[in-house]
């Protein structure tokens, strides 16, 4: 498991002292064939090893690439997500102009409506004051009238007990 963790150029470097090591031992008179069997299965077994590590590195190597799509796709979405936000951030900025351009043209029109009650206000009092003289100029032109029709009673009652006509029909 130790071999596992070994990069390619340390199990390559390995390898190439085992191939050293079997050649010199080969080269040996004095070693038997046990010992050859065993140095060759051990190189066999550093290869098998070798190509399983270069295995497994091509499997992550494979995730690895599917990871950085995932990636590049996620990037992609939030870049779009990103422009969707700064329209819409665009549009409710706009929103806000035409608000406070709304507010202010109601606040003229609320001012304006202001001073037209104030006039309406100030016109009551005008035709208020103008009733009151109106009704004090009535009541003076009945005083007046009834004064007028008790002298015309008289009058015909005067003629009346002279023995003369009724001059006023009342």
């Amino acid at each position: 498991m130790e071999n596992l963790y070994k990069t390619t150029d340390e199990l390559k470097a390995e390898l190439i002292e085992l191939k050293q090591e079997f050649h010199y031992l080969r080269d040996l008179k004095n070693i038997d064939d046990d010992k050859r069997e065993q140095l060759t299965q051990e190189l066999v077994n550093v290869y098998k090893e070798i190509a399983i590590q270069n295995e497994e590195k091509g499997k992550r190597a494979a995730e690895l690439i599917i990871a950085n799509l995932e990636l590049d796709f996620q990037t992609e979405e939030k870049k779009k997500r990103a422009a969707e936000l700064l329209v819409a951030n665009i549009e409710l900025a706009f929103q806000t102009v035409e608000k406070a351009k709304r507010a202010a043209e109601l606040i003229l029109a609320n001012k304006e409506l202001s001073f037209q009650n104030q006039e309406k206000e100030k016109r009551i009092a005008e035709l208020a004051k103008t009733k009151n003289k109106l009704e004090q100029i009535n009541s003076q032109y009945q005083t007046r009238e009834l004064k007028i029709i008790e002298l015309k009673e008289e009058i015909n009652k005067l003629l009346a007990d002279a023995g003369g006509a009724e001059k006023y029909v009342i």
